[in-house]
């Protein structure tokens, strides 16, 4: 699905933090992972794409761009966000930047939060409105 992504469609997704679950269904655990040196944004490089709902025929923004996790974040997760640097944002967007120079954000980097898990179910009653 990002093929064409990969090599044309470059974003940055700004973001305060991204969650991740641990634990059994219906006993998970959330996680929020922030910058650790207090910032309040991140900048992860994404992919973009548009595609078509093959149910509703909507067209869709998709974005994604993940590698594997570091062994600091394996516990919680498989795959983790690319976070990049300002030095690199030109580069990432223009393209030349090379995507083997994108690696997983250093385990001093970000900091976990345990969440409680309350976040589950006004994350789920916002997703039902």
């Amino acid at each position: 699905m990002f093929r064409t992504a990969l090599k044309a469609r470059h974003c940055i997704v700004p973001a305060s933090g991204f969650f991740e679950w641990t634990g059994e269904k219906g006993a998970r655990q959330p996680h929020l992972f922030t910058a650790a040196d207090g910032s309040p944004l991140l900048a992860f490089a994404g992919l973009w794409d548009r595609w078509k709902a093959p149910l509703t025929g909507e067209w869709l923004l998709s974005r994604d761009h993940r590698v594997g996790a570091s062994a600091w974040m394996e516990p919680y997760h498989d795959r983790m966000p690319v976070l990049l640097e300002a030095k690199d944002f030109d580069g990432w967007l223009g393209g030349t930047l090379d995507t083997y120079a994108l690696k997983r954000a250093p385990e001093e980097a970000l900091r976990e939060w345990r969440v409680s898990p309350g976040l589950n179910r006004a994350v789920l009653a916002t997703m039902s409105r």
